[in-house]
C-alpha cells in the first residue's frame, strides 16, 4: 500500500514539473501558437448529452394563450383523463398554450436528480407570462420516457399593455424552467473503451489539427510512456496503464488532460457578408502585392424650379411648375497601396486600413487576393 502511495506521489510530482515545463515552453515560444489546457480543446469520446423533446400544456395565462383547436383539445384531453367529459367547443378564453418541451439529459444525469427545461409556444400565444406547464413526459430519440417536466415558467422579461400601447422587456413566447424536470430514466455515459483486453480513453480535438493533436500526445506521454497515439488530425487514443484501477480512472483523466501544450490556429480568413463581418486568424499572410480599392459616386438631385413663358404679345403661356434632375457622376481618387508580405494580423490590418476600406471593399479584397494566388490562407465565405 505504502510503495503505491509513493508511485503515486512521484506521478503527481512529476505532473506538476511537466505543467511548469511546459508553460514555460509557450512563453518562450510565443509568436508561434498559443497554449491551452488539454481539457479545454479536446472531448472525451462518449461523454456528451442527450437531447429530449415533448409537447406540454401551459395553464394559467392571462389571456395572452392560444387561440387555435390544438390548445383546447388537449386541454379537453386531460380533462376526460379526470372524467370530465367535454368537448373543444365547450372551452373559451386565452388561458391556455400549446409549448414544444426541450431538455438536455446530461451525461451522467442520475434517477431523480433535475435538469433545465426551456418551452417555446407552437400557436399563436402572445405571452408566456405567469404560466405554469402540466406534467409533460419528455421522450428521447428512441421513444423512451426520460424525464417529466412541470412547473412555473420564467421568461425574463414583463408585458404592460393599455388600450392604444403596450411595452414588452425580451422575447415572450419562450421560457425557462430552472430544475424543472426530473429524471426518471438515466442514460450514464461509456468513456472507457475495451480494446484487445487493453482500456482505452478516446480524446477528440475540437479543431482537429495534425500539428496539435501531436502536441497532445507527446505531452501524455512525458508521464504516461507509450500510452498516446495519434489516429488521425483529430483523435488521440490514450492506453489505461494496468495499474491505475477502475477508481482511479477519474484521477488518470484528470492527470492527462491538465499538461499544456502548443495550440496550432490555421491560416484562415472568415467572411460573412450578410453581416459583414470577417475574421482574421493568427497565422494568415500576404504575399507581396499591391492593392488599389477605388468606388465611383454618382449623386443625383431632385429639385423643383417655375417655368415662365415670355411669348411677345401672347396670352396663350402660362405659368408652371415643372421637375429638374440634376446627375453627377465623380470617381473617387483611387491609392496604389503596395504591401508586403504580412506574418501578423496586426500588420495585415494596419497594411488594409491605410486605404481606407469599408467592410464591403474588404470582402471584395480578400476574395481578390485569393484569386490572385497572393492570401495565404484558406477563405471561408459563410
Amino acid at each position: 500500500m505504502k510503495s503505491k502511495m509513493n508511485m503515486r506521489a512521484k506521478m503527481q510530482k512529476s505532473i506538476i514539473t511537466l505543467m511548469i515545463c511546459s508553460m514555460l515552453v509557450c512563453e518562450s515560444m510565443s509568436g508561434i501558437g498559443y497554449c491551452e489546457r488539454i481539457k479545454d480543446i479536446v472531448d472525451i469520446q462518449g461523454i456528451r448529452s442527450n437531447p429530449l423533446t415533448g409537447v406540454g400544456l401551459v395553464i394559467g395565462l392571462a389571456g395572452t394563450g392560444d387561440t387555435t383547436t390544438l390548445s383546447r383539445q388537449m386541454l379537453t384531453n386531460l380533462l376526460r383523463d379526470s372524467e370530465l367529459v367535454l368537448t373543444p367547443t365547450d372551452l373559451t378564453g386565452g388561458n391556455i398554450a400549446v409549448v414544444w418541451v426541450t431538455a438536455e439529459l446530461g451525461p451522467f444525469a442520475r434517477e431523480g436528480s433535475r435538469i433545465d427545461v426551456d418551452a417555446a409556444a407552437i400557436g399563436d400565444a402572445k405571452s408566456l407570462q405567469g404560466g405554469k406547464l402540466l406534467p409533460t413526459p419528455l421522450k428521447g430519440l428512441d421513444g423512451q420516457v426520460y424525464a417529466i417536466a412541470e412547473g412555473g415558467i420564467s421568461i425574463g422579461g414583463w408585458t404592460a399593455a393599455g388600450d392604444k400601447a403596450s411595452v414588452t422587456k425580451n422575447h415572450q413566447t419562450v421560457g425557462r424552467i430552472p430544475g424543472g424536470a426530473t429524471v426518471e430514466k438515466e442514460e450514464i455515459a461509456t468513456f472507457v473503451e475495451h480494446i484487445a483486453d487493453k482500456r482505452v480513453i478516446t480524446l477528440n480535438l475540437r479543431n482537429i489539427d495534425f500539428s496539435t493533436a501531436s502536441q497532445v500526445s507527446q505531452a501524455i506521454n512525458q508521464n504516461y510512456p507509450q500510452s498516446a497515439v495519434v489516429v488521425d488530425a483529430g483523435t488521440i487514443q490514450v492506453k489505461v496503464p494496468d495499474e491505475v484501477r477502475q477508481g482511479d480512472i477519474a484521477g488518470f483523466i484528470d492527470d492527462i488532460t491538465k499538461p499544456q501544450v502548443q495550440v496550432d490556429a490555421p491560416a484562415v480568413v472568415v467572411i460573412n457578408e450578410r453581416t459583414g463581418t470577417i475574421v482574421v486568424g493568427e497565422n494568415v499572410g500576404i504575399s507581396a502585392v499591391a492593392i488599389s480599392q477605388g468606388s465611383l459616386v454618382v449623386k443625383i438631385k431632385e429639385s423643383e424650379i417655375v417655368s415662365q413663358p415670355t411669348a411677345p404679345f401672347s396670352d396663350s403661356g402660362t405659368t408652371e411648375i415643372v421637375q429638374d434632375t440634376k446627375i453627377g457622376v465623380e470617381e473617387q481618387e483611387a491609392f496604389l497601396i503596395p504591401i508586403s508580405r504580412s506574418v501578423t494580423v496586426a500588420e495585415l490590418a494596419k497594411s488594409i486600413n491605410a486605404i481606407g476600406a469599408t467592410p464591403t471593399d474588404l470582402i471584395a479584397i480578400f476574395n481578390a487576393l485569393k484569386k490572385a494566388g497572393a492570401l495565404q490562407a484558406r477563405l471561408v465565405i459563410m
